[in-house]
């Protein structure tokens, strides 16, 4: 495989489909898009005549019968993820999900041990461990940069709250929002969490109270070395797209801060003015998914392991599920225990 591109086709051409469209067909030279499958005809034709594309399908199932698909990058709502990951791994292709794999641990294991049985690789879509900014904190500490790993604190807020749709079928503030997070500090701790206790709230919108979700919270880490950690999340900060973290240890601490357009700083009679913050997790985020897909395509091609695989996937929901009985039942909760 490592002589030739690798025959790429993407299902599910919403959003974060189309970033990784752009990078298949305009960044990555070793791939090669073949198809397109999507339910929704009208946006499909649309995005194959944008991306020159000339095989398309209603059913994700037709583009698996071509044998020159190599690899499927998988965008789907969560819902579908299982049907497509078994037939995508029972057609021998290897495999990009995009987070949650799916909502139930149950489900999640019956995924990973199909993908081991058919010899297929499958890869997660947490594509923060890109960004050179968390990648750069990750090898500080996994140098002994800091010393031994004692305290992890994780600020992420959105700018404002997704569609009320779109909630329903997420998964929640904690399989949707936060689970990056929760991967997070598993990458920059190097160590898996043990417990999880967590507080939430609904101070933003009272949609979330329909849907049985939750908009605000903050989420207390154990991990399995010793180190501890907290994650705070808002659905809403007026101010913009906020994103930093920070790992302290017994040598030091690395940061990192938010991303801005410009560096600049002007003062004048009211006091200092500097550039807002990214207001789209695209904006702040665009060079990892570009990174996250050239890993994908290279390890497959080199018949390398991917970088992020099903444990890493199984983790974060486990997480995130502890989280969400921490706050139903104002307990600390086991991960071992989900």
């Amino acid at each position: 495989m490592a002589d030739r591109k690798l025959g790429v086709a993407v299902f599910g051409v919403g959003r974060i489909g189309k970033v990784h469209l752009e990078s298949l067909v305009n960044r990555i030279p070793e791939a090669e898009l073949i198809a397109l499958a999507d339910v929704g005809a009208s946006e499909l034709a649309n995005v194959a005549a944008r991306f020159g594309i000339g095989r398309t399908f209603a059913d994700y199932r037709d583009a698996l019968k071509l044998p020159e698909v190599d690899a499927v990058v998988i965008c789907t709502p969560t819902t579908t993820h299982y049907d497509a990951i078994f037939d995508a791994a029972s057609a021998g292709k290897q495999i990009f999900c995009e987070k949650p794999l799916e909502l139930t641990i149950e489900r999640i294991a019956a995924i990973n041990a199909h993908v081991a049985k058919c010899g297929v690789q499958l890869m997660v879509g947490f594509n923060r461990r890109f960004d050179p900014s968390f990648l750069k904190m990750r090898e500080t500490v996994q140098a002994g940069g800091i010393g031994a790993p004692e305290i992890l604190r994780i600020t992420s807020r959105d700018p404002a709250p997704p569609p009320e749709a779109y909630l329903r079928s997420s998964g929640g503030l904690f399989l949707d929002q936060t689970i990056h997070d929760f991967d997070m500090a598993r990458y920059l701790v190097g160590s898996e969490v043990t417990e999880v206790y967590a507080r939430a709230g609904r101070l933003v919108d009272p949609m979330f109270e329909r849907v049985g979700d939750w908009d605000t919270a903050v989420v207390s880490l154990r991990f399995a070395n010793g180190a501890m950690g907290a994650i705070d999340n808002s659905r809403r900060a007026v101010y913009g797209y906020d994103q930093r973290a920070e790992v302290f240890g017994s040598l030091g601490m690395v940061a990192i801060g938010n991303e801005v357009p410009s560096q600049h700083v002007r003062f004048d009679g009211d006091g200092g003015h500097s550039s807002p913050l990214r207001n789209f997790f695209m904006d702040r985020y665009t060079e990892s998914y570009l990174n996250e897909m050239r890993a994908f395509i290279a390890a497959v091609r080199g018949q390398a392991a991917v970088p992020v695989n099903g444990h890493d996937g199984q983790m974060a929901v486990a997480i995130g599920l502890a989280a969400a009985i921490s706050v139903r039942e104002n307990r600390t909760v086991k991960i071992a225990n989900v």
